[in-house]
């Protein structure tokens, strides 16, 4: 008896999960069922309110610290450059060892900040350290271990000493930076690694054992630190590489950029897919999305494209809000990354143009 009420009950939860599955497959559908209508901002409310100048090369990476209004950057001209993002001045200008540098992040703490390449090593500068005779400041670290290029580096958000690296080695590693010890390795023999360069990682806020990786197999997979033997889900739907991945703010779904010239959402319990997004000006030839990130209630996806674009898309509708390659001040080639403030009231976007800028909605620091 105990056991036929065990299968009814497993039966009926199967059953409302297919059907809860078929009904929020995609967002627009259900904002549309729900009378919700696209957010509307005016070409006015979300403008550019300072520019950093100051590096001498393409743009590649960017990073927010989380409470000290600091940005750090990195740039084909070979320099890590630490902003104020308040005073667009400068606080630090690193000379880096090698300067085809493809990544950066802040620490926690905002101490320390990593970078890393094409020399297949990840450094770690000390914020705090003594310049050296030159001017220049001392590598405080290197993590050393990945055969490839190291395309992206994100610190796990809740310790300070520790950080996951992706890598064209098509692995991803855990690392302790204190010790300069790989403590996991994602992928490599795993059958259910990824199969060619992994380009970009995003780390769970809400549960910093979970990440998520993409790469240019055209797949986006879910790994725990705890279980490094295998992805725990990998999701399909692209048409192209993989450029870029975000988690959503409530940790249950991520979002994804392609070559393809789409941005996606999936569902991260069930691997579906949620929702699409197209870029509506280049039907026929696609643009490359190249960064992608959630405004802090996820309501927005802020996507940067190849051709200079930056959408702004309602999550819930898959319309755009706005452009902001059609703004003001606009970047004038590739944008090549972007982030949001930990506090959501800005956005800095990053490009090929040498320039990073920030925008704001109506100029002011206010949650978006």
């Amino acid at each position: 008896m105990i056991l036929c009420q065990s299968l009814f009950f497993f039966a009926l939860l199967i059953c409302w999960s297919l059907h809860f599955v078929r009904y929020f497959a995609n967002f627009a559908a259900y904002a549309r069922n729900n009378g919700r209508t696209t957010i509307k901002f005016a070409p006015g409310d979300f403008i550019c309110c300072r520019i950093l100048q100051g590096h001498t090369g393409k743009v590649y990476s960017l990073d927010w610290s989380r409470e000290k209004n600091l940005i750090v950057s990195v740039s084909q001209d070979g320099r890590l450059i630490v902003w104020n993002a308040l005073t667009s001045q400068k606080s630090h200008a690193i000379k880096l060892p090698c300067s085809w540098v493809m990544t950066c992040a802040f620490s926690p703490g905002g101490q320390t900040v990593a970078c890393g390449g094409l020399d297949s090593i990840c450094s770690i500068y000390a914020l705090n350290s003594q310049q050296e005779r030159d001017g220049n400041f001392p590598v405080s670290r290197t993590l050393i271990g990945h055969k490839g290029y190291i395309s992206c580096c994100q610190y796990v958000p809740d310790r300070e000493a520790s950080l996951i690296t992706s890598s064209g080695d098509g692995t991803c590693a855990l690392w302790d930076s204190e010790t300069c010890q790989r403590v996991a390795v994602f992928g490599g023999d795993s059958p259910s690694g990824h199969s060619a360069d992994v380009m970009s990682v995003s780390i769970s806020t809400p549960n910093s054992h979970i990440f998520v990786s993409g790469s240019i197999d055209m797949t986006a997979r879910l790994w725990d630190t705890r279980i490094a033997s295998k992805a725990a889900r990998i999701f399909h739907g692209h048409n192209g590489d993989i450029n870029t991945v975000k988690f959503f703010p409530d940790g249950l779904r991520i979002g994804t950029g392609s070559d393809d010239g789409t941005c996606r959402i999936f569902d991260t319990r069930t691997g579906h897919q949620l929702q699409v997004y197209r870029d509506p000006q280049n039907a026929n030839e696609a643009a490359s999305v190249t960064s992608v990130a959630f405004s802090y209630s996820g309501r927005l996806l802020f996507a940067a494209y190849s051709t200079g674009d930056c959408y702004i898309w309602d999550t819930e509708t898959a319309q755009t809000v706005l452009n902001l390659g059609h703004q003001h001040n606009a970047h004038t080639k590739r944008v090549s990354c972007l982030g949001l403030a930990s506090d959501g009231s800005a956005l800095c976007t990053g490009s090929w143009d040498q320039n990073l800028k920030i925008w704001a909605f109506g100029g002011q620091r206010k949650i978006v």
